[in-house]
């Protein structure tokens, strides 16, 4: 058993580099890289901003200036805070000028009352959602006009008069888009509509005294601003 065991042995190592000559070379495969994942970018909306716009206005029913469009341009600057941590609030003042519109009404005594409102400004609260570089917000606040009033009499001579109600203080209320397209940069389009007091005449021509007029005006805005960010720009996440 021994001496057949030994004779196995010797046949198998004289056998095998024969066997192993007639596999040929052997080849070697390198392994692929791992897929590339790219990083996810982290936009943060926290920090002061500042900006402008441009945009049209028009006045609503039953107010004294015209309601055709006018051109309005003007800054906006404000504060925002990131939290929870899609949600977004903050807070913005903004002023706009507005394209002269001396337009009015006719009474029917012949007297006439002409208006122009030389800029809407405002101070609101925002509160908006943010998924990647968008952002969807409300706004609301406080709102104040730049306008003049001037009353003339059926012969064209301009008349003194009094009015009650606040007619250039109100609130506004908006929404708006923005997109942050560049670190530090981002634009907007947005509606906001401003309601002042009526404007109700108490004195002056006779046939203007007891009329009343509201005070309104929808405004679309386009604007651009340039974020300091106290969080630091868009940053990539890995």
């Amino acid at each position: 058993m021994k001496k057949f065991l030994l004779s196995a042995a010797a046949i198998c190592s004289l056998t095998a580099p024969a066997f192993a000559a007639d596999l040929g070379p052997r080849t070697y495969t390198k392994a692929p890289p791992p897929a590339y994942t790219a990083p996810e970018v982290v936009y943060n909306w926290t920090g002061f901003y500042i900006g402008g716009n441009v945009g049209g206005a028009f006045a609503g029913s039953n107010n004294i200036q015209s309601d055709a469009g006018r051109f309005m341009g003007g800054v906006q600057g404000g504060f925002d805070y990131q939290f929870a941590p899609n949600w977004v609030m903050g807070v913005e003042a903004q002023y706009s000028w507005m394209a002269s519109n001396n337009t009015g009404v006719i009474f029917p005594g012949g007297s006439t009352a002409t208006e122009n409102t030389r800029g809407l400004g405002s101070v609101t609260g925002r509160l908006g959602y943010t998924w990647g570089p968008a952002l969807l917000y409300a706004k609301g606040g406080y709102a104040f006009r730049d306008s003049t009033l001037g009353v003339n009499t059926g012969g064209g001579i301009q008349s003194a008069y009094t009015t009650s109600g606040n007619r250039n203080d109100g609130y506004t209320v908006g929404a708006g888009l923005e997109y942050m397209f560049a670190p530090s940069w981002s634009a907007k389009v947005e509606y906001q509509y401003y309601k002042f007091g009526d404007t109700n005449f108490t004195g002056g021509p006779a046939d203007v005294v007891g009329t009343s007029f509201r005070n309104d005006d929808h405004t679309v805005k386009a604007g651009i601003n340039y974020r300091f960010g106290w969080g630091g720009p868009a940053v990539a996440k890995y």
